[in-house]
């Protein structure tokens, strides 16, 4: 059994609300992106289409979600979301961007936790937070996607546990100060992304373990 955690949140937590930030994907249709934007330089020539990967913008496109992340800070958000809801290998297929899981989850990690830091230093009285998003992917582990076979699975725990792995390693790595399991709308989902988290940390006791958030649709 792990260790209670310390964490500020949990003082702040006991003292106030605190308010986290609103949606991402919302904010990004409002700059109208081309496919080419979502594209940028390094993905020009990739093979299949990227318009609407809104994950990947936090590499071809960062400073449109850092402007969609400081508008939530200015706007007086405690928390802010990082802006990997999809960065796992199962929503990534959908791109062939598998590879790239754990990139896209340091470098969305690292933007929300730079900004953190600076809106803190700014005004040290109301600390700001990066909450690492893992989100439910786009498979049900409990419920057959066919309905003449209703044993049958598009995705298995292991699998699903491997790829979280990944996410959480790269938020981890990139700043986050806590997980935030997002969105969650398959139970035996979210039991594997919570226990792919609390693996993650029994295996390195050197790194410090991180609250764990949970949202539920």
């Amino acid at each position: 059994m792990p260790m209670p955690i310390s964490h500020p949140v949990y003082d702040l937590l006991a003292r106030r609300i605190l308010i986290l930030d609103g949606g991402m994907g919302t904010m990004i249709q409002q700059y109208k992106l081309t496919e080419a934007q979502y594209r940028g330089e390094r993905f020009a020539d990739w093979p299949v289409d990227l318009k609407g990967n809104n994950d990947l913008l936090v590499l071809t496109q960062p400073q449109i979600i850092r402007e969609i992340h400081q508008a939530y800070l200015d706007a007086g958000a405690d928390i802010i979301e990082t802006n990997s809801f999809n960065a796992t290998a199962i929503a990534m297929a959908d791109y062939d961007m598998q590879s790239l899981v754990w990139e896209l989850n340091f470098a969305a990690a690292k933007l929300v936790k730079d900004l953190c830091v600076a809106q803190t230093a700014a005004t040290p009285d109301k600390p700001r937070f990066c909450a690492g998003v893992l989100g439910p992917t786009s498979r049900t582990c409990s419920i057959s996607p066919d309905v003449n076979d209703p044993g049958y699975r598009n995705v298995t725990f292991d699998e699903l546990v491997d790829t979280y792995t990944t996410a959480i390693d790269g938020l981890v790595q990139g700043g986050a100060d806590f997980l935030l399991v997002e969105t969650i709308f398959d139970t035996l989902n979210a039991k594997a992304a919570v226990f792919a988290i609390h693996q993650y940390f029994d295996m390195r006791p050197t790194v410090t373990r991180l609250p764990i958030m949970i949202s539920g649709t």
